[in-house]
């Protein structure tokens, strides 16, 4: 307890009561303020929608006096003519029936003319007899949702856009795919009959001999410039020729007509394979370096004649730049036939050419073939060439052969190359037939 005439101490404090102070005063408003300066609108319509009170927050938002609104004006009035017809339909039914409504759209006109987007809340107060007296209505800008709903709404019209072209743009693509494959598909058709046009449709049967073919196109869009022949010269003798022209496409397909129908001719005129290249590498000269863009050509021509008698046949060749033929023998050996001196054809004006001789036992076989064959990669990186030495290697495992059992065996071979045969290849067998049964030790194709 204190002593008589003493004042008792003051406890010391903190500081907080002048800060509970401070933040007290700031709550002071009254309800008027609360009500004019709240950040929504407010406002209080009778029954039938005249605006009894409105707050300053809407008033501003309108642009426009109280006394321009107030006991003049109908809720409704200040809706756009959209906002008035769906206050009429949906939203004053749906009041009257249920005594409330949450979050509806609408948008309110302001003086200016622009539009505020909002969403409205309203209530009915009823009096004490249950009666309805008055709707208090709450407004709230909506502007930045709309903008975002605007936003969105945009961006879903341009997505949709984006998937719409997306799918033009696809079935676009698949229209050209279809009509591109289609027109290949005409393409190729068109490109194989010329092809054909180019080679014999099939190899005339020789008394005495046997004869097979087989050319293999590397493309089916590309004409290609290999060719081969086998045709009657008379006396017992047939003439036969193999070839690659330079170049791809239509440029090659002409020099491939021309070079086999002046080969033809030039046999029936004289047979002897070194007057025949003459007379084609003096066309080919002729046409085609006189215009400065020379074209020229690598061919092999012979012609072979069996013996009466027959178990025999006598081939002459001469070469113009082409690889050499390869001859397969009954004994199971196999070895190439030189062909000295010759140029490619159509390169200068009088090239010269040599022929060799052989002779075709029973049994034996010659191979011609155009460079599609040893010039196929092999190996894992598809970086080397198939090469001479591998031909005459898988010509010795295979040997002795029919020509129709060499051409089998190539075109296997062929097919092995995959992707690593990338140029035409032409194989042209001619054999002198065996009444004795062949057998075939068993041997891989080299790779």
């Amino acid at each position: 307890m204190c002593r008589t005439g003493e004042w008792p101490e003051r406890p010391e404090t903190d500081g907080t009561e002048g800060t509970d102070a401070t933040f007290s005063a700031l709550l002071e408003d009254s309800v008027e303020e609360l009500y004019e300066s709240a950040p929504c609108g407010y406002l209080s319509t009778l029954m039938d929608g005249s605006i009894a009170k409105i707050n300053t927050t809407l008033l501003d938002w309108l642009g426009v006096d109280r006394t321009a609104v107030v006991g003049t004006l109908r809720f409704a009035d200040l809706l756009t003519v959209g906002g008035k017809l769906y206050h009429e339909t949906h939203f004053a039914p749906l009041l009257r029936m249920q005594g409330e409504v949450h979050g509806i759209a609408v948008e309110l006109k302001r003086a200016d003319g622009r539009r505020l987007p909002v969403l409205v809340s309203s209530v009915v107060k009823h009096g004490s007899d249950g009666e309805p007296q008055l709707i208090r209505t709450t407004v709230f800008d909506a502007s930045d949702r709309r903008a975002y709903e605007l936003e969105l709404l945009q961006r879903r019209q341009d997505a949709e856009r984006a998937r719409t072209e997306a799918e033009r743009a696809r079935a676009e693509a698949e229209r050209a795919r279809r009509q591109a494959e289609a027109d290949r598909e005409r393409l190729a058709d068109a490109l194989a009959v010329l092809q054909q046009s180019l080679v014999p449709s099939s190899l005339p049967a020789v008394p005495g001999l046997e004869a097979a073919v087989y050319y293999h196109t590397a493309s089916s869009d590309r004409l290609g410039g290999d060719f081969y022949d086998l045709f009657g010269v008379g006396e017992g003798r047939w003439a036969f020729f193999l070839g690659d022209v330079c170049g791809k496409g239509p440029q090659a397909a002409s020099l491939t007509s021309l070079t086999r129908y002046t080969l033809r001719a030039a046999a029936l005129h004289d047979p002897e394979p070194a007057a025949a290249l003459a007379t084609l590498n003096a066309v080919l000269h002729e046409r085609y370096a006189a215009d400065g863009d020379p074209r020229y050509c690598t061919v092999i021509f012979g012609v072979i004649e069996p013996d009466a008698e027959g178990g025999r046949a006598t081939v002459r060749l001469a070469s113009g730049g082409h690889p050499p033929a390869l001859v397969v023998r009954a004994d199971g050996s196999a070895d190439y036939l030189p062909t000295p001196g010759g140029l490619l054809v159509g390169v200068v004006p009088d090239a010269p050419f040599t022929t060799a001789e052989a002779t075709l036992a029973e049994g034996d076989a010659l191979l011609l073939y155009t460079d599609g064959l040893t010039e196929a990669r092999t190996g894992p990186t598809r970086a080397s060439l198939f090469g001479d030495d591998a031909l005459r290697a898988f010509a010795t495992g295979h040997a002795p052969t029919t020509p129709a059992e060499m051409i089998t065996q190539l075109t296997g071979l062929l097919k092995s190359f995959g992707d690593g045969l990338d140029d035409d290849t032409a194989l042209l067998a001619l054999g002198v037939p065996t009444a004795r049964p062949t057998t075939h030790p068993a041997a891989n194709p080299p790779r």
